[in-house]
């Protein structure tokens, strides 16, 4: 199963004043990847508008959903497919695609969130309109019309990893959904059989690199304090991969400030996309 990168710039599920910077990261990513299993999807130049949906930007993060869906249509049966953001919007399509190809398949898809937030808010709770707090929500079959899986993920097969910043509504919601939490300083040690008991088949690992603490990495938009060490975010990609299929992975919101801050968090960036696709690596 070799990997086959796709890198997605999109900036418009943001709502950082910083946004752009996500064009530069997604690029930054791309120039340490194999030129010859890496594709592109273009993104719309203009912010987009939310037509009255509650999405900001909903006409262009649409777009690159659709596009991202052909592109991701076009990667070889039996590859690893590992989306490269841009903002976590991106993810609606990647992981609403493994999931079809999962039940097409007779197979159970669990998704691990490793993200220091949640991103399980709607329009109608969203604080800022900003798709990239609401793409889990949205994969989980609640959203904006033409921003919902078709092949929503049942709550109780994901775990939220690292997450430590959450809005109130969100929080409520996490408690009655079923969804699994396992903390930043956890893990190396819990993920595992948090995974293991979701009892699935198959699993898409989804990173969102501010699920790293700002001392070890602070090339994102919304830097959180306490969050996890490269070591530990690698061993819990490694504990939530074991004995599992991957079948997807995404990584995203990689906005570096100057390219001196992407030449200091190139390291860290090459550990996780290692750790991402060591199943790819893997004999079977």
């Amino acid at each position: 199963m070799p990997a086959r990168f796709v890198v997605v710039p999109q900036w418009q599920g943001s709502s950082s004043s910083r946004a752009l910077r996500l064009i530069d990261g997604a690029e930054a990513i791309r120039g340490d990847l194999p030129s010859g299993a890496t594709l592109s999807v273009e993104v719309p130049m203009g912010a987009g508008d939310a037509v009255g949906t509650g999405v900001s930007r909903y006409s262009s993060v649409a777009t690159v959903r659709e596009r991202l869906r052909t592109v991701l249509d076009s990667v070889p049966e039996g590859d690893l497919p590992v989306v490269i953001g841009g903002d976590c919007g991106v993810e609606l399509a990647a992981v609403e695609r493994a999931a079809q190809s999962a039940t097409a398949r007779g197979k159970r898809l669990g998704l691990v969130w490793f993200d220091a937030h949640p991103d399980l808010n709607t329009p109608a709770t969203s604080p800022s309109g900003a798709f990239c707090g609401m793409v889990l929500r949205a994969l989980l079959g609640e959203g904006a019309d033409g921003l919902v899986s078709a092949e929503p993920i049942d709550p109780r097969r994901v775990v939220l990893a690292g997450t430590r910043n959450m809005d109130d509504q969100e929080a409520d919601y996490l408690e009655t959904s079923g969804i699994a939490v396992v903390g930043a300083d956890a893990l190396a040690d819990d993920l595992g059989a948090a995974v293991d008991a979701l009892d699935v088949d198959e699993v898409y690992l989804h990173v969102d690199l501010d699920v790293l603490d700002p001392g070890e990495f602070d090339g994102v938009t919304d830097p959180q304090p306490f969050g996890a060490g490269v070591a530990d975010l690698t061993a819990g990609i490694a504990a939530a991969s074991a004995g599992r299929t991957v079948v997807g992975a995404g990584l995203t919101m990689f906005a570096p400030a100057s390219p001196d801050d992407v030449v200091a968090d190139q390291g860290t960036i090459l550990r996780v996309v290692s750790a991402l696709t060591a199943s790819s690596r893997t004999p079977r």
